[in-house]
């Protein structure tokens, strides 16, 4: 084989290899740039708050049960009475409105709980060898509890969040009025108030601060944050806050009051759940407390008489 054919032979081989070490090279980076971005992406994720993360990774129920739910809405409404459309929101709100519900679908998830609670039970009894009529009486009865189940746990979630609101209020007023009284205007006090607390009653400020920066009033913004909520603290401060807005009256002796009155509130709501563990641990001091002791105490005497006296 003449030299040139070698070197061209040689060239021909030099290029392939090249071309596929850089291909290797490439798609080894893509492949490191994937990766990277995907766990850029996952850190990311962790880091977002705790409402946006649930946004972007929404839930196996919200991904599959929810929408589906929403199918039976119609159904749902129509089985429902008269207002109770407007109730289910009103709970939604005071709930503070989970992501991915709404009206619709408690209305179709009413309907799903109902079928698949009836539907468990009868197929349940008709297994069981029951007589047709009590296994109809109980597939009625399971999914009427079933209608009802998704308004009892949304009433929960909402008792719960109404809980942890009236929990933090005190020390979010605390540290709203000390903002203020440091010379912070009010929305730079509901902004640091959002930020440096957690919980639901954060939620409810963060969402009192949007409404402002979006052109809301004071008053109004301040009136719909009461009207969201059944704590009757809460909505005490805004009805105040309301009225300081409209008087002119500085709103850092308002804030000072109302974060006095809420620390004595706190204070006897305390007080009233410490006057009520008598009465409360009374019927199991009774019913089982007091018995269990009569038998270890007065046992082996009853037992020592009854040998005595056979």
């Amino acid at each position: 084989m003449s030299p040139s054919m070698l070197l061209l032979g040689g060239g021909l081989l030099l290029v392939v290899g090249g071309t596929l070490g850089l291909s290797s090279i490439g798609a080894g980076s893509h492949e490191r740039r994937a990766v990277a971005s995907s766990l850029a992406a996952i850190r990311a994720l962790d880091g977002l708050p705790d409402d946006l993360a649930v946004d972007l990774d929404p839930s196996f129920v919200r991904r599959t049960v929810a929408p589906f739910a929403a199918r039976f809405s119609r159904l749902g409404h129509r089985l429902s009475r008269a207002g109770a459309a407007e109730r289910i929101q009103r709970r939604l709100e005071i709930a503070g409105v989970p992501s991915g519900w709404d009206v619709p679908r408690i209305f179709g998830a009413k309907v799903l709980a109902a079928a698949l609670l009836g539907g468990l039970v009868g197929f349940y009894c008709v297994a069981s060898g029951t007589s047709p009529v009590r296994a109809v009486v109980l597939a009625a009865l399971a999914g009427g509890f079933g209608f009802v189940l998704p308004t009892i746990l949304l009433y929960n979630a909402g008792e719960k969040r109404e809980a942890l609101m009236r929990r933090a209020l005190p020390d979010a007023l605390d540290l709203l009025t000390i903002s203020v009284e440091a010379g912070l205007g009010f929305d730079a006090a509901v902004m640091k108030v959002a930020r440096r607390t957690r919980g639901p009653l954060a939620q409810e400020f963060s969402r009192l601060l949007q409404e402002m920066q979006i052109g809301v009033g004071r008053s109004d913004a301040m009136r719909a944050m009461g009207e969201r909520s059944t704590i009757k603290e809460l909505r005490s401060f805004c009805q105040a806050m309301v009225q300081a807005d409209q008087l002119g009256v500085p709103i850092g002796r308002v804030l000072r009051i109302q974060s006095k009155e809420m620390r004595i509130r706190r204070r006897q709501s305390a007080e009233e759940r410490a006057q009520k563990v008598p009465v409360k641990i009374m019927v199991p001091l009774v019913l089982f407390i007091l018995p269990s002791l009569f038998i270890v105490v007065m046992g082996p005497a009853a037992i020592k008489m009854v040998e005595t006296f056979r």
